[in-house]
């Protein structure tokens, strides 16, 4: 790049440089700035000049406009495919793996995904008006039918051969596939097995028949578990035949996961999930996402009003019982918002079941005991000292108090244990996502119990004392 060599690279960053490029107002110059340039180098780019970012991806070549437009979030490639001319839109189209392409049409409205696929060729049409016909959330969706297959009765010099013609427009040749002559998947083969066998070996009789394999209708995050049981790099997809419909790759399934993640992590803090950017969203959609929620929870806690206001005139005769009120409420609550996350996180990567549930309730029973009798010790100790320090602030029955409020810790912090624990199997089982049962919403419902559990043993043990 003769007419920038002036600018030295490593004094000026990779932004200066490109702003002193548009500056002259040169496409060629622009061109072999940017085909010089790493991928992740041209995508932050794109995030520091998005008035830029259609500019950026027409001055590319195909393929590495291709390798930048994958990685762009969804927003993003909207507005790209929006600026670019159609010329350019088409050839992009045409050569994102198919698995890509749906994803990205599928965010898009109907009418909007009718003109697109008009641009395509007619083969890549024909894929991907098949994926589009696979439910949202399945492997279907995800698959690439770029693969390389060959038949059991190849010899290895012939599938190497095989390789040599049909690997560059594959997805991945780390692993090759063996079909019988009606599309049935028999076997996978690592593509190292292949070449430490000799030529002349026949494929039939070097694999093992030990595959895996995943429906075509299985769901997004059951591929996700099967990837991290079996550490593979891609895995056949196959229909209720056992025919060889497509792959899915390793790196699909990371998006897959991160989404996951980022939807779980926001139902987990009581709100739904936003499906784009915090920055992209709009105010009144952010206030939909969040108010249903806040809703759910504001009538939970009026339960919770309800509940003091019943025991009112025991608040009354022994106003000191209120002062305990934020520290059992707090407990119960924390012990619940815990166990609800671990259980979530524990199901949400295959470690545990819906069947494993009565063992997760003997482990949180005992859990939330142990965490109980530590934090009652605490309590009944936190009364005794401030007796100590100030001579009759709780009155003679001073005792009492402190017995009441170490036992009422111990209950709560039990029942907080169950009901965080508990609340997103059953959930699970009601075919709801277990994420919804959030530390807020756990707490939420945590509190009213709580208020129960603590008024019911204060009657219990002050009973003809101080009630």
């Amino acid at each position: 790049m003769s007419e920038v060599v002036e600018i030295e690279k490593d004094e000026i960053n990779l932004s200066e440089v490109f702003s002193e490029i548009l500056s002259k107002n040169d496409s060629r110059l622009l061109k072999e700035f940017l085909d010089e340039q790493n991928i992740s180098d041209v995508v932050e780019l794109v995030n520091e000049f998005p008035e830029q970012e259609a500019n950026i991806i027409d001055h590319m070549t195909v393929h590495r406009a291709v390798s930048v437009f994958k990685i762009l979030d969804i927003n993003q490639q909207k507005d790209i495919i929006k600026e670019l001319p159609a010329r350019k839109t088409a050839k992009i189209l045409n050569e994102l793996p198919p698995d890509d392409r749906t994803d990205f049409l599928e965010e898009l409205p109907k009418a909007a995904i009718r003109d697109l696929i008009k641009l395509l060729d007619p083969e890549e049409r024909k894929i991907t008006l098949s994926l589009l016909g696979y439910p949202e959330d399945s492997v279907g969706r995800l698959m690439t039918p770029d693969y390389v297959y060959v038949h059991p009765h190849y010899s290895v010099a012939q599938v190497l051969d095989n390789i040599r013609k049909y690997g560059k427009n594959s997805e991945t040749i780390d692993v090759i596939y063996i079909i019988d002559e009606l599309g049935h998947l028999i076997d996978d083969i690592r593509i190292r097995d292949l070449l430490l066998a000799k030529p002349e070996d026949i494929v039939g009789e070097i694999i093992d028949g030990r595959y895996v394999a995943l429906n075509v209708y299985d769901d997004q995050e059951q591929a996700s578990q099967v990837f991290k049981m079996n550490n593979r790099t891609a895995i056949p997809v196959v229909d209720d035949n056992d025919i060889l419909l497509g792959i899915v790759t390793i790196d699909d399934i990371l998006w897959v996961a991160n989404e996951e993640f980022s939807e779980d992590m926001q139902k987990m803090g009581g709100t739904e999930a936003l499906n784009e950017p915090y920055l992209d969203i709009s105010i009144f959609n952010l206030f939909k996402k969040r108010i249903t929620w806040l809703v759910v929870l504001f009538f939970g806690e009026m339960l919770t009003a309800t509940a003091m206001g019943y025991f009112e005139g025991e608040l009354s005769k022994v106003l000191v019982l209120a002062t305990f009120i934020p520290l059992i409420l707090s407990s119960g609550g924390n012990t619940g918002s815990q166990a609800s996350t671990l259980i979530i996180q524990a199901m949400s990567v295959g470690e545990i079941t819906i069947e494993d549930w009565w063992r997760i309730l003997r482990r949180e029973i005992l859990s939330g005991l142990l965490l109980g009798i530590v934090l009652g010790i605490i309590g009944f100790f936190r009364v005794a000292v401030w007796h100590m320090i100030v001579p009759g602030f709780y009155g003679e029955h001073w005792m009492l108090i402190a017995i009441t409020i170490g036992f009422t810790l111990v209950g709560v912090v039990i029942w907080g244990t169950i009901t965080g624990s508990m609340l997103p199997m059953l959930l699970k089982r009601l075919g709801a996502d277990p994420a919804v049962s959030s530390a807020p919403f756990v707490a939420t419902l945590v509190d009213v119990t709580a208020i129960l559990i603590y008024f019911g043993l204060a009657f219990y043990f002050l009973q003809g004392t101080l009630l």
